[in-house]
């Protein structure tokens, strides 16, 4: 059974936190640093003194707590995983025949991220589709129980992410998905698509290289940044992508061989999880500008979040140990329908071309703004991508049997 759920940080937590924040001892810099070394020490300081004296963590608890419904349900999860207590977003929509669609964030991400796109996405309005909205709470982020048992890797994730909706009494829905949301919902098409998953969106496609060549195949090749087959826009995010693998992987490496190591610091200095998880959103939105309150919000809740910051790390090496070590993630084919928004600012916005080898592409939609976070950072546009995709005269219309969402 779901239980509603309320967001409740108890005052000694909070006060906890401001005792740590008024002991901390911030490192040096290098003269002209900038983001050269990372996160600036003039944006870190700055922000730790608003979180330990002018942020108002329970005026941004309340905000979200009437904002996003939410709820906790138990799932069972096979292979000995036992039941995990899911915390979850879900609005339903007013129209009759919304479409019920499961939204999954990643990795530094939260439920959060929902929370710009879920008053559009279930709006009602004359010519466009409208959705029942489930946001889940990955297990081990946010206010979802983690895993406490090895070997919680891909399938586990996807898993949980079914039974929700079935719990929910949606037998047949659509996905979306972005980091970690993305590689899982990918999963879930592949492992119930057909029956149950009719059509799945993502905004970062995970592909770890152009499909290999077969004989007889146009040796103009998909596989460099050179090709004549990209189009400028492809190159330039060939470029992004081969940049951030040689220079801003150090956090996967770290991450998916010894998370436990980097969870001490995240679980116990409230700087060092501010400063990890800050430099990801910066570094990966499209010149998006961060509130200092909002860049606070997102990370207060991984510091309250229910079983520690370290817990969302360990996705990092389940995944990699329960497949073959390293940055490349071996995904299944799926012949479930497929929709992809490119996002220029966007890690892994690799070109059309590699898309169809093992996905059934029948939406694609280039961006000229917009990065890793795109739910937050332009929530009209990846609206307007999912309206386009599952509204009338798109290629996912009806794809949930008597669901036109009108």
């Amino acid at each position: 059974m779901a239980s509603e759920f309320k967001i409740s940080v108890s005052d000694d937590a909070l006060e906890i936190l401001k005792k740590k924040l008024e002991l901390t001892r911030l490192p040096d810099e290098i003269d002209g640093a900038g983001w050269d070394y990372g996160a600036p020490l003039s944006d870190i300081r700055r922000l730790v003194e608003r979180w330990k004296d002018g942020y108002d963590w329970r005026k941004h608890e309340k905000a979200l707590n009437e904002e996003l419904p939410q709820f906790t349900r138990d799932i069972e999860v096979s292979d000995g995983h036992g039941i995990l207590n899911v915390h979850y977003v879900y609005k339903k929509s007013k129209a009759e025949n919304a479409i019920p669609l499961l939204f999954v964030h990643g990795w530094p991400g939260s439920f959060i991220e929902v929370r710009k796109v879920l008053p559009l996405l279930t709006a009602v309005e004359e010519g466009h589709p409208s959705f029942h909205v489930v946001a889940l709470g990955l297990p081990g982020y946010g206010f979802s129980e983690g895993a406490k048992k090895k070997g919680f890797e891909l399938t586990k994730y996807a898993e949980v992410g079914h039974k929700l909706m079935l719990s929910l009494g949606y037998n047949e829905y659509v996905t979306q998905g972005g980091d970690w949301g993305a590689i899982i919902t990918h999963v879930m098409a592949a492992t119930y698509g057909g029956s149950h998953i009719k059509a799945w969106h993502s905004n970062m496609p995970y592909i770890s290289g152009p499909p290999a060549k077969t004989a007889g195949d146009d040796q103009s090749s998909t596989s460099g940044t050179e090709s004549p087959e990209y189009t400028a826009e492809e190159k330039l995010a060939l470029e992004r992508m081969q940049s951030f693998r040689a220079k801003g992987t150090g956090y996967y490496v770290e991450q998916s061989t010894q998370p436990q190591t980097i969870g001490y610091s995240l679980g116990d200095s409230p700087v060092g999880l501010l400063a990890w998880v800050y430099e990801k959103l910066v570094s990966w939105t499209d010149k998006y500008v961060w509130d200092d309150d909002e860049v606070l919000t997102w990370i207060s809740i991984y510091w309250f979040s229910r079983s520690g910051p370290a817990a969302s790390v360990r996705t990092y090496y389940e995944v990699a140990h329960g497949q073959s070590a390293g940055m490349s993630i071996s995904l299944p084919k799926t012949t479930t329908p497929f929709g992809c928004s490119i996002f220029p600012g966007e890690l892994m916005a690799v070109p059309k071309a590699w898309l169809v080898a093992d996905r059934n592409l029948v939406f694609y939609e280039r961006h000229e703004k917009g990065g890793h976070f795109a739910a937050h950072e332009v929530p009209e546009l990846l609206v307007r991508d999912l309206r386009k995709m599952f509204g009338k005269g798109g290629p996912a219309y009806e794809a949930v049997s008597g669901k036109d969402g009108y």
